[in-house]
């Protein structure tokens, strides 16, 4: 099993991850966690935690999982925008043939402000796309 597990584990956090370093070379052959950095993917800093030094090889390892993270996040966005794609076309077909007049009249009004929302952003961003693509 040890030889399985990975150099560093990162514990993710909202903003980022607290990293530790996984050992299994030890007399007990337990597995000893000892957190090395904390790191923020919004700013991509690496903060050492406590009096350790962070190795280029660390350091290394924490840019390779911050940039795999990034992406992962990315792809998860997208999908969630897909996804609400589909929620936008299901609710449009309970609208049309199942919701009741009460159920209707508790949504209406905040589904049209954040539909009309919604359209205000993409349509401003697709016009300055458009005016982009011309210079």
């Amino acid at each position: 099993m040890s030889s399985d597990l990975p150099e560093f584990f990162f514990r993710v956090r909202e903003n980022g991850a607290a990293v530790f370093h996984v050992d299994t070379e030890n007399r007990q052959r337990r597995i000893e966690m000892d957190q090395i950095a904390v790191v923020n993917i919004k700013n991509g800093e690496i903060k050492p935690h406590g009096d350790h030094t962070l190795s280029p090889a660390e350091v290394n390892g924490i840019r390779v999982w911050m940039e795999e993270r990034r992406a992962l996040l990315a792809a998860r966005a997208m999908d969630d925008i897909h996804r609400a794609v589909d929620h936008l076309n299901l609710t449009t077909q309970w609208a049309q043939s199942k919701a009741t007049d009460e159920q209707l009249d508790e949504i209406t009004d905040t589904l049209l402000l954040a539909m009309h929302d919604l359209r205000s952003v993409l349509v401003r961003k697709k016009a300055d796309r458009l005016v982009k693509g011309r210079k």
